[in-house]
């Protein structure tokens, strides 16, 4: 499991992610610079123990929208400049490169395996401690290939809504203080 170490993010993650997600085009409040509360997440290991990898949920206030937000964070940066988030400066660990979790593949791989129950969740915020709110499910035949962040948490769909063969849910929380379960992640 990551360590989480108690130090100084400078830009932080919210700071990244407020310039980042309006120029997204599945970003709903078009316009409107966001207002952007944390919401939950999760983290996942990289068996290498070289990239960061997170899935943050960020709720923007001013649009009234929760989003997914997978993240990865790199001590040198990707040859895939279109999926980088920005840079930030880590209190123990020096430069990182934060990138759109979606298009890394070491993210892609762990959320597939997530998916499949080869790996488990770890807390956002705690080190060495399991996530059990956050879950994989894994039904088709065969090794999954292909996984899709959903990357609009619509407070209205219920989990399970439609029948993808495999599916990650985690608990979000939405503005008003409640906590809903939602599908984060489809996996075919």
């Amino acid at each position: 499991m990551a360590t989480i170490h108690d130090t100084t993010l400078v830009p932080g993650k919210l700071d990244l992610l407020s310039d980042w997600l309006p120029r997204q085009p599945w970003y709903r409040a078009h316009g409107n610079p966001p207002a952007l509360v944390r919401s939950g997440g999760f983290r996942l290991d990289d068996p290498a123990g070289e990239v960061g990898v997170e899935v943050l949920f960020v709720t923007d206030t001013a649009g009234a929208s929760t989003y997914a937000v997978p993240l990865t964070y790199r001590g040198a940066p990707l040859d895939d400049d279109g999926a980088l988030v920005g840079t930030s400066q880590h209190g123990v660990l020096g430069p990182r490169w934060f990138y759109d979790g979606a298009r890394d593949p070491v993210a892609m791989t762990q959320l597939r395996e997530l998916a499949t129950g080869r790996v488990v969740a770890a807390h956002q915020t705690r080190s060495d401690t399991v996530d059990p709110t956050v879950t994989g499910s894994w039904s088709g035949p065969g090794e999954p290939a292909e996984v899709e962040v959903v990357r609009v948490l619509d407070p209205q769909e219920p989990t399970g809504a439609g029948t993808p063969p495999g599916e990650v849910t985690a608990d979000v929380a939405l503005p008003d203080g409640s906590r809903v379960r939602r599908r984060v992640a489809v996996v075919r």
